[in-house]
């Protein structure tokens, strides 16, 4: 009886939030460990089908890095980096899309379908949904000297359109977007997920952006666990980047977030994906977890 009666609390702490987020979209960045580690990707495709049955619209940005540059290697094709992108010529492409498109979009809209939820796969390329325009690569020599190099299809987003994505979700499905877009010519460019996902997330007008990672979100001291911050102002940013508070990989993370907030999403939320349900545990409960980055 007590364990049904703590269950109980639960739903009823939950209920608030899912009145206040009911047919609002939260947009996640599916990426890290918890697509790699079968636990927590159960957990995480579990969480969104709820999400969708009580009334949240979730839509799902995935990556896909680690399993590219498997493909490659497979295939004998050397990866090369410059400023943090992969070189992307013509051959290397058609890999990228192939596991973004083919493989791993499939693979998670299977997984929800198994699980009764009902998902629909596109790619940036499907009605236009994600117009790119092709991005330099930053490279600095050991003297610090710095020049813009051509990586081949790499891409930032130049525009999103997003009525595809608004009808799928007017029919009940929920939208899976692998990360590739369409240039001026009908080519495709491998872009960076998290700078998708919140594009996706400003074109759709989004109450939440949520990027799932693999670290407990921003910490003051990155020796200590217990230094997490748990609300980030926009105004807090810049001080913390040059501090070196922000560093490394959380800095373009961050920099989504920003992004975000500024083009009108409510909130933005980078969470710990190795944690099961933090989805949940973000959105339904009072304490929350993760950093959220707000205006």
């Amino acid at each position: 009886m007590k364990d049904a009666v703590e269950k109980a609390g639960i739903l009823i702490e939950a209920l608030p939030y899912i009145r206040k987020f009911y047919g609002k979209t939260v947009v996640i960045k599916y990426g890290g460990h918890a697509m790699i580690n079968d636990e927590l990707k159960q957990a995480v495709i579990k969480d969104v089908i709820l999400m969708k049955l009580i009334g949240i619209n979730p839509v799902i940005v995935h990556g896909g890095g680690p399993e590219i540059t498997d493909m490659l290697n497979r295939l004998d094709i050397p990866s090369q980096f410059v400023g943090g992108c992969r070189v992307t010529d013509p051959a290397t492409m058609e890999i990228v899309e192939m596991v973004l498109v083919g493989k791993i979009n499939k693979e998670i809209v299977a997984l929800i379908n198994r699980h009764g939820g009902r998902a629909v796969g596109l790619s940036g390329k499907d009605a236009n949904l994600i117009q790119a325009v092709r991005k330099l690569g930053r490279s600095v020599d050991s003297e610090g000297n710095e020049s813009m190099l051509d990586i081949g299809f790499v891409g930032d987003v130049g525009k999103v359109n997003p009525d595809i994505i608004q009808t799928i979700i007017s029919e009940g499905y929920i939208p899976v977007v692998a990360p590739v877009g369409v240039g001026a010519e009908g080519e495709s460019y491998n872009i960076n997920a998290d700078y998708v996902a919140g594009e996706i997330a400003i074109a759709l007008k989004a109450d939440k952006f949520i990027l799932l990672t693999d670290v407990e979100g921003i910490l003051e001291d990155c020796n200590n666990k217990d230094s997490l911050i748990s609300e980030l102002k926009l105004a807090k940013v810049d001080d913390m980047v040059q501090r070196g508070v922000i560093s490394g990989g959380m800095i373009p993370k961050v920099e989504c977030c920003v992004q975000a907030v500024k083009g009108g999403v409510t909130t933005t939320h980078i969470l710990d994906g190795r944690i099961p349900h933090s989805i949940l545990l973000e959105i339904f409960t009072d304490r929350g977890i993760g950093t959220m980055v707000v205006r």
